[in-house]
């Protein structure tokens, strides 16, 4: 994340604190200038994105520009939700995913690298258990699983 991105948000999250919960919940993230004045969140369809130029395009590839990309990476309906959640519980920035799973899967990727060890309940959803005891084992990240009665 780039500098300035970071004072933009923290721009928007001293904005923000000053409304209460339940107003946040329903109009964080969402400038009605941007959306030709709608109130609620407007549902964006597309998949793709225009780029100004190649430059343009590479930059937000390479996240130094900000900007859409593709859906499955980003875009405008769901940065709303992620700046919404954001302000409800105070931070600088979240991450919308499609299912638990999802939302495993890339804490655990983005934490964890190859040699990294996990220590875990052996009392896990399946999907989790099979993520830690079969998936991450073959990109060299191991776990050990506890009785969490027996601390």
């Amino acid at each position: 994340m780039t500098f300035d991105l970071i004072q933009l948000l923290t721009q928007k999250i001293r904005k923000m604190s000053t409304q209460k919960f339940a107003t946040k919940a329903l109009h964080a993230g969402h400038d009605t200038t941007k959306n030709g004045g709608t109130r609620a969140v407007p549902i964006y369809q597309s998949t793709a994105y225009v780029f100004d130029d190649s430059d343009d395009a590479a930059g937000r590839f390479n996240l130094s520009v900000p900007g859409f990309i593709y859906t499955r990476l980003n875009n405008p309906t769901n940065d709303i939700l992620e700046q919404r959640i954001a302000a409800l519980e105070g931070g600088l920035a979240a991450v919308a995913t499609a299912s638990g799973t999802a939302a495993i899967s890339t804490t655990l990727l983005t934490l964890l690298k190859a040699g990294d060890h996990i220590v875990a309940s052996s009392s896990l959803y399946g999907g989790t258990y099979n993520l830690l005891s079969v998936t991450l084992p073959r990109h060299g990240i191991t776990t050990t699983f506890v009785d969490p009665s027996k601390p």
